[in-house]
């Protein structure tokens, strides 16, 4: 028969108790962590959200309170009333360890059949066995913390923007499909035969909307869901800090985000960050780096080699050139060492996987360079490659030879891989800098057609306007991404408000006239009535709670989170429906 809670309640949170509390009497409510039976004594470690505290259960004491206690397993969910006094083995390692509890009442509230999973943190259990059984995994200490992180993150973002006179707006969950960004997640309308919402990628419409309607300042902490591949920092369904500012320019929106951001770091990691962050522009990151999420933390900086190489004696080199590609490399200090023949091979395997045909190597030796390309090329080109890199013994230069694309992709994520091999990377250390001035369009080889490289809402350089009917490849955007530690936080930029320049910028992604109206008539005929100038920006919640946390991937900051195939391993979502509940809402499955 088990206890009841009546009679009783809880005056402290485990966590709490210190060497003030000694003498006093307390409730303590919770999980049995551990138990100790040593014969006359049992010492327990009660948990709840706060962390452990120990209690103790004296069968000189209490000798039918004893036997009771020498019945709990680990999860019995138990209430109990003692006294606090100072232990005589003190543990230093945890916040309550110089004290303990001597029980004096204990209730069994509920009982627990043995966990398929140990409620400690260093289990090392599978991640599915974690997703499966979510609520034991969610009583550890560091989920816990994240969890409680996360809420506090959310409270210093609201502070901070209500402060700064922003209004919260909820926008529809319920909305039109929409074309150019990832896969919508469509959901059937019951009540309007054969028609379909779409569950939003980000509230971009709405909160434009909200401009026009004299909004000004909009904030909003939101669910966003994209039907896209996923990776260790994406999920199906996302949370995202979404603002708008009316009557701005990029330097507006930028200063009042760079103290968020500072506010942030303060509140939640105990750090000042200097502002204002640095400023980079698209291209140079892409020259620098090979992505335009630059990790800013360690060196490895592309060189652009072309000139080097016109008429090197290499055929792969001096074609590139010729035909308008680049040959670009990296220079990795000391690796001559730390990369063998064998583990080159891995490297260029690497490559390959971003578009690249090989990897061409170099080693700076003391005996000269070693390299299976150095008998192709001319002694004048190896030097002026050696002075131009600056390659000292030691040193491993690598080499990607392509289109431009290939080239960045491949060299900008081979940094990032070598960087982690050589340990280069100081996790203790924050590197910010803002993105700007991205490519207005880039070329979709699928569709063979430009599309928005942010969204087809974003504004381009005054300077580039003209360029919509000659040259739209070289236009750029009044966008701008903030980046931190090589990962992207926050993304944004100056919308379009002119009904004349979104229509231009419809037209040069291929809409005919007839798909504009259906898609974006509602905001056409909006900025018809004035919309004011507006921009904002989108923050990755679970992003930067990665960063706060420290956690490895973005499944632990996240309640609920779904697989890397999008399914959720704990309620078994997601399912086939029943032949009537297909009906209701018009649809057949064909498999």
């Amino acid at each position: 028969m088990l206890d009841n809670i009546k009679g009783l309640k809880r005056t402290h949170y485990c966590g709490e108790l210190r060497k003030d509390n000694i003498g006093q009497e307390v409730v303590l409510m919770g999980w049995v962590a551990k138990e100790r039976n040593l014969g006359s004594i049992i010492f327990l470690d009660l948990r709840d959200r706060e962390g452990i505290a120990q209690v103790v259960f004296d069968d000189t004491v209490d000798k039918n309170l004893f036997e009771k206690a020498s019945g709990l397993r680990s999860e019995y969910i138990i209430a109990v009333k003692g006294k606090i006094r100072e232990r005589s083995s003190i543990n230093k390692n945890i916040d309550t360890g110089y004290v303990e509890v001597l029980a004096e009442e204990l209730r069994i509230l509920n009982e627990s059949e043995v966990p398929p999973i140990y409620i400690k943190d260093d289990d090392n259990v599978a991640e599915n066995m974690r997703l499966k059984y979510r609520f034991l995994d969610l009583r550890k200490p560091s989920m816990q913390k994240n969890l409680k992180a996360r809420s506090k993150f959310y409270k210093v973002t609201r502070d901070f923007f209500s402060n700064e006179g922003f209004i919260e707006v909820e926008t529809p969950m319920l909305s039109k499909p929409t074309p150019e960004g990832a896969r919508d997640y469509l959901v059937p309308s019951r009540v309007n035969e054969g028609k379909f919402y779409a569950l939003p990628q980000s509230p971009q419409l709405m909160k434009q909307l909200l401009m026009v309607s004299g909004i000004d300042k909009y904030i909003q902490i939101t669910k966003c869901f994209r039907d896209e591949d996923l990776r260790a920092n994406r999920q199906p369904e996302f949370t995202q800090i979404d603002l708008e500012m009316s009557f701005i320019d990029i330097d507006d929106i930028i200063e009042v985000n760079e103290r968020f951001i500072q506010k942030a770091f303060k509140e939640m990691l105990n750090i000042d960050l200097e502002v204002p962050f640095n400023r980079m522009k698209y291209q140079e990151a892409m020259d620098r780096f090979g992505i335009d999420k630059p990790d800013l933390r360690f060196g490895l900086e592309l060189v652009n080699l072309s000139d080097c190489v016109e008429n090197c004696g290499f055929k792969v080199f001096e074609s590139s050139v010729e035909n308008g590609k680049s040959v670009r490399g990296i220079n990795v200090k000391d690796g001559a060492s730390h990369y063998s023949r064998k583990n080159i091979s891995k490297l260029e395997d690497f490559v390959k996987d971003f578009g690249a045909k090989g990897l061409a190597w170099m080693k700076i030796e003391k005996e000269g360079i070693s390299s299976p390309i150095s008998k192709f090329l001319n002694e004048d080109s190896k030097k002026k490659i050696v002075k131009k890199m600056q390659a000292e013994d030691g040193d491993l230069l690598l080499f990607v030879a392509d289109r431009d694309k290939v080239v960045y992709d491949s060299l900008g994520n081979l940094r990032n891989k070598i960087a982690q091999d050589m340990d280069l990377i100081d996790k203790n250390e924050y590197k910010i800098t803002w993105i700007t001035e991205f490519p207005l369009f880039e070329y979709d080889e699928e569709e063979e057609r430009f599309v928005a490289k942010h969204h087809p809402f974003t504004s381009p350089m005054d300077e580039d306007v003209d360029l919509f009917d000659s040259n739209i490849e070289n236009m750029r955007a009044k966008a701008y991404d903030l980046v931190i530690n090589g990962d992207e936080m926050g993304g944004g930029s100056i919308r379009i408000n002119n009904p004349y320049i979104q229509n231009k910028m419809f037209k040069a992604m291929g809409f005919e006239d007839s798909e504009i109206e259906e898609k974006f008539g509602f905001l056409i005929e909006a900025f018809k009535y004035g919309a004011p100038p507006h921009g904002g920006i989108a923050y990755g919640l679970d992003r930067l709670m990665m960063l706060f946390t420290g956690a490895e991937s973005i499944r632990d900051v996240i309640a609920f989170p779904k697989t890397q195939s999008a399914t959720d391993l704990l309620t078994g979502a997601p399912t086939e429906l029943d032949s009537n509940a297909l009906e209701e809402v018009h649809i057949k499955v064909i498999k």
